[in-house]
Order: C-alpha cells, then structure tokens, then sequence
C-alpha cells in the first residue's frame, strides 16, 4: 500500500519504516487478473485512509500519522516535480537527477558540434549508461513494465531521456493517480477535501499529526492542572515537573502516548489539550510504595501515587531520592504500559 524502505525489527513484521514519510506504492495501470484483486482492495484502503484522516481534522484528532511532504501536496491537488521524488525516495530521487544531467551534457556537446547527428559518448561516473544494464521496468517493481512494447528493450544514451519521464510519471501519477483519487474520494464522505487548499502542508501536516516540539519548563507550569489531593507546591507534583523537563523527545512521545493516546500534542501545544492535561493523586490500597502510575487516556488524567522516603531506601535497584524513584516507576510504567488498555 506504501513504499518503505525497510520493515521494523519487531516480532510484528507488519510495521513499516517510513522515515521519509508515507507515499503510496506504485501500481501498473496494466495490471494482471491476480494483481488486480489485490489492487482493488489497496483502493479501499486509501479510501479509508483518507475517511480516518478528514473525521480526525474535523474532530481536532491528533493521529500518529507519518505522511510525506509529496503526498501532502499531492492531496492540496499540487504537481509534483522530480525534486519531490527525492524527498520521499532520496535514492531514486538522486539517481534521476543524475541521470538527468547525463542527457543535458549529450544536448550540450551535441549543440557544440556541427554535425547534425554527433556521436558522443557521455558516462555516468565514469561507466556507460548501457553498462547500468537497466530495463524498461520501474526499479524495485519488476512487474512494472514502462512501456509494453520496451519491456526487453536496455536502457542507453539514446532513449535515457525516455527512460527518465517514463520512471518520474511512473512514480509520481500514473502509478500512484488511483490510490490518490481514492484517498480524496474517501475524504469527501467527511468534508470537501478542496477546503483543505487554504493550508500548506507543512500547516496540514501540523493539524494532523501535532507539534513536533513538545513542551518547556514554562508551558508545564500554565497547562497543567493540579487536582485531588495534589497541588502545584506539592512535593510529588514538584518533583514530576523536574522529571518532564528533564525528558528527551522520545520520552517525551512515550509520555503523551501513555497519558492521552497520541505522542504528540495538537496544534498550539499543552495550551490546546482538550481535556486539559490533570494530575490527581493516586490513593492505593495495598500502599503506595508498590503501585505504579495509571491514567484515563479519555480524559487525559495521570494519577500518581505520592511515593515515601521509606521506598527511597528499600528499593532494590540504585536509586536515593524521591525524584529518581518516581522517574524509574515513571518510565516504567509509560514503557511497559504502550498499547495497554484497562478499565478501572
């Protein structure tokens, strides 16, 4: 459904790894009977995708939803050139360029010649284009055949520069036309995709996916909400705050993960969480000392126990202060508890 570069080293094969961002995965439009059962049902897909996508933008939904800059465009109905292959596929990308410059010095030395026919030879790092023993196919999808008629035909000096707009419209619309189509037609069901042209997409991708940067020691103090049993002079909630500062960008996205389903915050930061970022003390019944943190994702509440100096002392791994046992039961919890669902 869309291209990657590698699957993720998990025992769930079926994650992919994007970091580039998410671009629909070419398809011939000469498709085979066995192909096309498969095609129509990626179709449904995207038409999906891009339901999931409008209900989440009307909605003020944050979804961790990885999509290229390309694709973005591709949805604000813009072109794309072949600098946007690169930015999706770094390594396709490069080489057309390449490529490209290839037939630009042929065009150079033919114009310096008088001669009507030239006959020059041009490398690529120093090796023939016919060396590169490249086909009419799209690279990485042998089953993708350019031209019919070329399928057995090499690609040379000669007919590179019909290589190169057959590879680009390959990969940036009519191999990818379909699916998008699908995308938008899905879209539609919730609201017209056209009203999303006022954005650009870095502003689309924003809207969608949330802040990159997540949060200072200020914005802690402005938006969050100290409640039942706990205040902003409490000893644990003083505590808590050191810790969320001190976090990295990936515990920080475990954090928010944890507390309110989605790693990144919406647009505007922790000022614009709704429900408003709260955090109540936890009361426990066995004591304090052996529960971990829990949450209400639904409303964005983190309930924390108020940990005693008796655990500073007793706890079995190399911790002596408050603060750094909360932080281990902390991190514990945000870790082990990622994708776990409990009613309470």
């Amino acid at each position: 459904m869309m291209k990657c570069t590698a699957v993720s080293d998990t025992e769930n094969s079926r994650f992919l790894v994007s970091p580039f961002g998410l671009f629909p995965h070419p398809w011939s439009p000469l498709l085979s009977a066995s192909s096309s059962a498969v095609y129509s049902e990626v179709i449904k897909k995207f038409s999906l995708l891009g339901y999931i996508v409008a209900k989440a933008l009307q909605d003020g939904r944050v979804l961790d939803l990885p999509l290229s800059k390309a694709l973005y465009k591709l949805i604000l109905g813009k072109e794309l050139s072949l600098y946007d292959i690169q930015s999706f596929d770094p390594a396709s990308g490069r080489a057309l360029l390449e490529f490209q410059a290839v037939v630009e010095r042929k065009e150079y030395l033919r114009s310096l010649c008088k001669e009507e026919s030239p006959d020059v030879d041009v490398c690529l790092r120093n090796t023939k284009i016919e060396d590169l023993c490249l086909d009419f196919t799209l690279p990485g999808y042998p089953d993708y055949v350019l031209v019919p008629e070329t399928d057995s035909t090499m690609v040379n000096l000669y007919n590179l520069e019909e290589y190169i707009t057959l590879m680009v419209d390959a990969t940036k619309k009519s191999g990818i036309s379909r699916q998008v189509e699908a995308f938008k037609s899905g879209f539609d069901q919730v609201f017209p995709v056209r009203h999303l042209k006022v954005f650009t997409e870095e502003e689309l991708e924003r809207l969608l996916c949330g802040e990159h940067v997540l949060w200072n020691s200020e914005d802690l103090l402005d938006h969050i909400k100290f409640d039942h049993g706990y205040t902003i002079s409490s000893p644990p909630i003083v505590n808590l705050l050191e810790i969320m500062q001190e976090f990295d960008l990936e515990q920080q996205r475990a954090f928010l993960q944890f507390v309110t389903g989605a790693p990144r915050l919406p647009t505007g930061g922790l000022a614009s969480l709704n429900p408003k970022l709260t955090i109540v003390r936890k009361h426990c019944c066995k004591g304090i000392d052996a529960d971990l943190p829990s949450v209400m994702t639904c409303a964005n509440y983190l309930k924390l126990p108020p940990y005693s100096s008796k655990l500073a002392r007793t706890f079995r791994i190399p911790v002596f202060t408050l603060q750094e046992v909360m932080k281990e039961k902390l991190l514990y919890a945000i870790t082990e508890g990622q994708g776990s669902f409990h009613l309470s």
